[in-house]
């Protein structure tokens, strides 16, 4: 493989193309496929059906003689075209069919191919009751997206071949099918009933779907489109508290795109192991049943109301605008999550919007430190799945939102009106989005995508300030840190115009939004900033209290502040932008002392916005003092389960005999939010586990643990989950794993066991070599299973371990496994494995010595604080 593919030098970053990746690019084309016709009866208790798929294809050459289909693991029958049998060879992934007549330009074909399925091992899915899981609904449905149709129907299946389709589809009673487009016939058959939909917008073969169901249907409106929710009966209120904001959803993208909701109707179903959170078919979205929230879950999930704007975008940014290939996934993805940034804005606030950002953001940022770097536009790869990563998500949502900072309001939406106007029911790549934006505005933004979207990476920058007094100047210097020093660093550098804000206390500002609180004014300037090291020098009329870099937070980047503790405490309660406030709680814990732990915890109480008060949280527990403790509980009482959530969280870091009884309390009480309880139950024992002086005894906090597990069962198992992480911190511990290894039977409701199967990884390490050897077997057996759930959480509870054993298991796994995103999951899970084995045994020790020690001079460096604070 030539070196042009694999860019060795990546900074340090693991490459994205693993082995065996290469370029890949759309087939030619024989001619334009005009329609796709499937006429199925399914066999539901022996997962099967059989039928026919028809083609209807224009040719736009002359004399192609064959034809070769995508088809994988079908029976084919028989091959007609315009009703005369054709020859055909079939491999078992391609069909290649050798037409008795050359192709004509103009003269078009009807190619009818007669096939069959039994238990299909990808593409189309039979869900079913049995022994184990008896109260399992009975279900069918598809996923296509990237190339999975050919499983289940034989076709050209790339994304740049639009064509109508149609559907119909043999179910017995009283199962209902639900697919493309508009239901334009149903016909009774004795104990079965026929459904035939039609699709009459083009669209590509992975966005056809069916999906067949005993459902409740529940019906709503959109400008006299029907707009419904198919859900398990029994499960309407969830169904409705999940889903009834679609409607104003549809009005709200309507309106920002620039183009009426363009499909007859939107349907969306809920469905029992789906293997993605949604999938965005055209007009009929397919949801995890899981994102169906009670009462109690709607209370911190905001989740579910992020997945079905997300999946309703792409009903414009996918399937009406449609990818030519694959590489160009990030066109839509990120538009898709970008639009969970602008709900967020329209439905409570902006600051909302951009701590939702900044979340986004974090998620591309671990990803690209701990996974790998790569342009968010590549064709090298193995399997075209492995794209859909965090790059072309949140990066992509980042992206959308720096264009949208640069062109400014106005601009950027008449930039995305004519790109979906012009590209409508038509395939795109990433030179469309530039065109349409110059189009629409004359800005060309080729800048941007060069440094942002064509390579890998973004800035991290070092700010420094200083003020010179006698000659009023303020002082910024940035550094690019993610720049080596030299020639060498020169290729990483960023070049962007960034505003900088000096910020000027207020008197008190009366806002609806932001409650009562003092707001900072801020004067503005823009600089260039574009070498590793620059300084800048600002004439002031007088010192400002604060410093804003990047004002707005726009630009994707990291940032660490080096500033004075004075204009940090400053910032932190006036800076009006939420995300700078953030920063600047995170520089505030780096300096540590009792004065960060007094500023952080009036922000802590005080802080409007309860994005900005979780953060605080999780600075106030990284300061080495036991004050932190006393200013965290009072977080506690907040009204906000997030913050709750968070404070609980942060009490991992102080694992103290009060962090323990805080805890034991909240699990005895309770908490309105599930997920409080759950981190609780988590946290509670990882501070048992620890190495404290007051330790609370090990069988008691296991009882402790069991209870929850058996009292707390209940939606989507969110509590029991935490409750079998914090029994994977007793790493040493054989009662800990004798009832881990209880709930990772089948039989177990399925988040619960995945949480399991994941939770025996983290235990392994400290096990005696006879329970390892039990938790390897026990990880081969679930790694013989074909769900590709159970296959993801086998993959990373083994990449936990320390034995060269897990590293076996993941091999065979690799090879076995049917999903390339298993497949990925698995290799890189060796990895971790191997790292894992090197350095561990001499670092754990390393590790728990350093803990003791800092655990010693925690306690005196607060003796000498309170000193301090008592001499001044």
């Amino acid at each position: 493989m030539s070196k042009s593919y694999f860019d060795t030098d990546n900074n340090g970053h693991k490459p994205f193309e693993l082995p065996g990746a290469r370029p890949h690019y759309n087939p030619d084309r024989p001619g334009q496929v005009e329609h796709i016709f499937l006429d199925l009866s399914l066999d539901i208790p022996k997962q099967s059906y059989q039928g026919s798929c028809s083609i209807r294809l224009l040719p736009i050459r002359n004399g192609i003689d064959r034809l070769t289909l995508d088809a994988v693991n079908l029976n084919i029958e028989s091959v007609q075209v315009d009703e005369v049998p054709q020859n055909f060879d079939y491999d078992g992934e391609q069909l290649s069919i050798q037409l008795s007549e050359a192709t004509q330009v103009g003269k078009r074909l009807l190619i009818a191919i007669a096939y069959s399925v039994v238990k299909p091992q990808r593409g189309i899915y039979f869900i079913q009751p049995d022994k184990h899981y008896p109260n399992k609904p009975t279900q069918v449905w598809t996923q296509g997206e990237d190339e999975d149709s050919r499983f289940w129907f034989p076709c050209f299946d790339y994304p740049g071949q639009l064509s109508t389709s149609e559907i119909r589809v043999r179910v017995p009673n009283p199962l209902v099918a639900i697919s493309n487009g508009e239901l334009i016939d149903t016909t009774e058959d004795g104990d079965y009933k026929i459904y035939h939909w039609s699709q009459q917008q083009v669209h590509p073969t992975y966005l056809m779907t069916l999906a067949v169901g005993d459902f409740a249907e529940i019906r709503d409106e959109w400008k006299g489109k029907p707009v419904t929710y198919y859900v398990e009966k029994g499960r309407e209120e969830d169904a409705k508290r999940s889903m009834e904001k679609t409607p104003r959803m549809i009005e709200f993208l309507s309106q920002k795109y620039g183009y009426p909701y363009p499909f007859p109707k939107y349907a969306q179903v809920c469905v029992d192991d789906f293997i993605f959170g949604g999938m965005e078919n055209t007009s009929t979205t397919l949801l995890t049943d899981r994102c169906l929230l009670d009462e109690r879950a709607a209370l911190d999930n905001r989740n579910t109301e992020a997945l079905v704007v997300h999946e309703l975008a792409h009903q414009w940014f996918g399937d009406l605008v449609v990818i030519k290939h694959w590489s160009h996934a990030w066109i839509k993805e990120g538009m898709a999550s970008y639009s969970e940034v602008m709900w967020t804005e329209q439905e409570y606030s902006l600051p909302e919007a951009a701590y939702y950002r900044l979340l986004e953001a974090r998620r591309y940022l671990s990803e690209d430190s701990s996974r790998y770097r790569r342009p968010m536009v590549t064709h090298v790869y193995r399997e075209a799945i492995e794209l859909y990563d965090r790059h072309i998500y949140e990066k992509g949502s980042c992206v959308y939102h720096m264009i949208r900072a640069q062109l400014g309001d106005e601009l950027f939406w008449q930039a995305i009106q004519t790109f979906v106007q012009d590209n409508a029911h038509k395939t795109v790549e990433t030179i469309d989005l530039l065109r349409a934006i110059e189009k629409a505005t004359g800005r060309n933004l080729s800048f941007l995508f060069d440094q942002y979207v064509y390579r890998g990476g973004h800035p991290d920058f070092k700010v420094a300030y200083s003020w010179d007094g006698d000659a009023n100047l303020a002082k910024i210097t940035i550094t690019q840190t993610q720049a080596a020093d030299g020639k060498n660093g020169s290729k990483d550098l960023f070049d962007l115009k960034i505003p900088i804000g000096f910020g000027y206390t207020q008197e008190e500002v009366k806002s609806e939004e932001l409650g009562v609180r003092n707001k900072g004014k801020l004067s503005t300037f823009r600089v260039r900033v574009n070498e590793r090291e620059q300084s800048f020098y600002f004439p002031l009329e007088n010192k400002p209290q604060f410093i804003s870099f990047d004002v707005g937070n726009n630009y994707l980047k990291t940032v660490a502040l080096e500033y004075p503790i004075a204009e940090l405490k400053a910032q932190l309660e006036f800076d009006p932008d939420p995300i700078s406030r953030i920063y600047a709680a995170t520089a505030l814990a780096k300096k540590g002392g009792l004065e960060a732990i007094i500023v952080l915890s009036k922000s802590l109480k005080n802080d409007p916005l309860w994005g900005v008060r979780v953060e605080v949280a999780k600075q106030l527990a990284k300061i080495n003092l036991d004050q932190a403790f006393d200013a965290l509980v009072a977080g506690l009482k907040d009204k906000n389960a997030y913050v709750r959530r968070s404070v609980v969280e942060a009490l991992n870091q102080i694992k103290t005999a009060e962090s323990y009884k805080l805890l034991r309390g909240i699990l005895q009480k309770g908490d309105p939010s599930y997920y409080v309880e759950a981190a609780a139950s988590r946290v509670i024992g990882a501070i048992a586990s620890a190495n404290l002086e007051d330790k609370p005894k090990e069988d008691k906090v296991l009882k402790l643990l069991k209870s929850v597990l058996e009292e707390k069962a209940g939606w989507n198992e969110v509590v029991r989950s935490g409750a079998v992480a914090g029994l994977a911190e007793f790493k040493t511990s054989e009662a800990a794993l004798n009832l881990l290894i209880e709930y990772t039977k089948l039989g177990v409701p399925q988040p619960l066991r995945l949480a399991t199967i994941r939770a025996l990884g983290k235990i392994s390490v400290g096990q005696s070599p006879a329970n390892l050897e039990r938790i390897l077997e026990k990880l081969t057996e679930l790694a013989k299973e074909t769900f590709f759930l159970t296959q993801i959480a086998v993959a990373a509870s083994l990449g936990q371990m320390e034995t060269p054993k897990a590293v076996g298991i993941l091999r065979s796994l690799a090879e076995q496994t049917a999903d390339g995103r298993v497949r990925r999951s698995a290799e890189e899970e060796i990895s971790k494995v191997q790292k894992n084995i090197g350095s561990e045994k001499t670092l754990r020790q390393l590790r728990e010595d350093f803990d003791q020690l800092k655990q010693q001079n925690q306690e005196l460096r607060s003796r000498l604080e309170n000193l301090e604070a008592k001499s001044k």
